[in-house]
């Protein structure tokens, strides 16, 4: 009996060292994407905006692919076993990289992502994506994953992942990582708000005219992060970034305002 039971613990404690070094192989700096996106990704307006090198990334296409596999090498053992922030910056890379990856099976030949679907099935419900032992959407990893109630809870992720249009939150160039995750967001979150053309205050209407996100993803600032439980709290609390003067900021602090969305621009984010 107490040969048995040497065995066993001698058995879980090699586990543990297992998964343990299987938790240490992932490179969470995502070194390989975060060269390239310094390579092919230009920011614009500021910081406010970038353009996407698909022309280089086709080029470097075998360097996308070998972090596509990084990516798909991690099971799900591993990634529970990985702090929050980790997993966070490593679902948004993925699904950033993976968008990537579709839109070179047929660039040059694309104007817009939507161009990839069908009138049966979005390019966003395509499984193509081998992650965490399953094959995926993007739909998957951004509905079903990332925006999964209860798990992250953090709507400045509409932010950071990028639907390869113009009218979607800046493509950064690094890669998110656990470490830097939170100054992360909050700059894409800022830089995002402080583009006017697709955030802004008009104060001739006393209307706050904004990216069809938040109508999109209204619930998502409504589940009490932050504190705020409501769309409006979440625009007021950043009222200096959507706004340019002092008279306008006061009419979003205070919550005076009335809400119209602005139309969102499919068109590739490409850099020519």
């Amino acid at each position: 009996m107490m040969q048995w039971t040497q065995t066993l613990l001698t058995g879980l404690f090699l586990w543990f060292l297992t998964q343990a070094a299987s938790a240490n192989q992932f490179d969470h700096s995502h070194a390989v994407w975060d060269a390239l996106l310094h390579d092919h990704v230009v920011m614009i307006n500021q910081g406010r905006a970038s353009q996407t090198d698909y022309a280089g990334f086709l080029q470097n296409r075998q360097a996308l692919q070998q972090y596509l596999k990084q990516l798909s090498a991690v099971n799900e053992r591993t990634f529970i076993g990985w702090s929050k922030a980790e997993q966070l910056a490593f679902l948004i890379n993925a699904y950033n990289a993976f968008t990537i990856e579709l839109i070179l099976t047929r660039y040059p030949e694309l104007d817009s992502i939507k161009a990839l679907g069908s009138f049966l099935r979005s390019p966003w419900k395509k499984e193509f994506v081998p992650l965490l032992g399953k094959m995926r959407s993007l739909d998957d990893i951004e509905h079903g994953m990332i925006r999964k109630p209860g798990d992250y809870n953090e709507p400045r992720i509409h932010f950071a992942v990028n639907c390869a249009s113009i009218g979607c939150p800046a493509l950064l160039n690094e890669a998110f990582t656990g470490g830097k995750l939170e100054q992360q967001l909050e700059a894409v979150t800022q830089v995002f708000l402080e583009d006017r053309t697709r955030n802004r205050f008009n104060p001739s209407t006393g209307r706050l005219e904004i990216s069809k996100i938040f109508d999109w993803y209204t619930e998502d600032f409504e589940r009490g992060w932050g504190g705020w439980h409501s769309l409006n709290h979440f625009l007021v609390h950043y009222a200096d970034n959507l706004t340019d003067n002092e008279q306008d900021k006061l009419m979003v602090a205070t919550g005076n305002f009335k809400v119209r969305y602005l139309d969102y621009d499919w068109k590739l984010n490409d850099k020519k």
